[in-house]
């Protein structure tokens, strides 16, 4: 194991070695760092925005929750109250007359004028 060798990619800086080489060699090794913090800040970028959408769609669909449940208890309250209504008149044998509504009274005027 000790003999195995080892391979070392950044071995000098830009200004240490006087090859042609060697700069070129520095170059590729300095593009492919760029490369990849450039790609590690995208995708911490990408990954911010996200948790970001989530949050807020969160929130968004929280409050549609709440204004569903709010609805939907002003049904069940105004069809408990119908039912009631029903009950009520018929265990008095009374049936609502047609003449309440605010149709009825209007067609009536229209008759009396002809």
């Amino acid at each position: 194991m000790e003999n195995v060798p080892v391979c070392v990619s950044n071995t000098s800086g830009s200004s240490a070695g006087s090859d042609s080489g060697d700069f070129h060699q520095y170059r590729q090794m300095r593009r492919r760092e760029q490369d990849r913090l450039a790609r590690m800040d995208a995708d911490y970028q990408k990954r911010k925005e996200m948790a970001e959408f989530e949050l807020r769609r969160e929130e968004r669909l929280k409050a549609a929750e709440e204004r569903t449940a709010k609805k939907r208890l002003k049904r069940q309250k105004k069809k408990q109250r119908k039912k009631e209504k029903r009950v009520k008149t018929s265990n008095g044998d009374e049936e609502p007359s047609r003449g309440e509504s605010s149709g009825g009274d209007e067609d009536s005027d229209d008759e009396d004028k002809l």
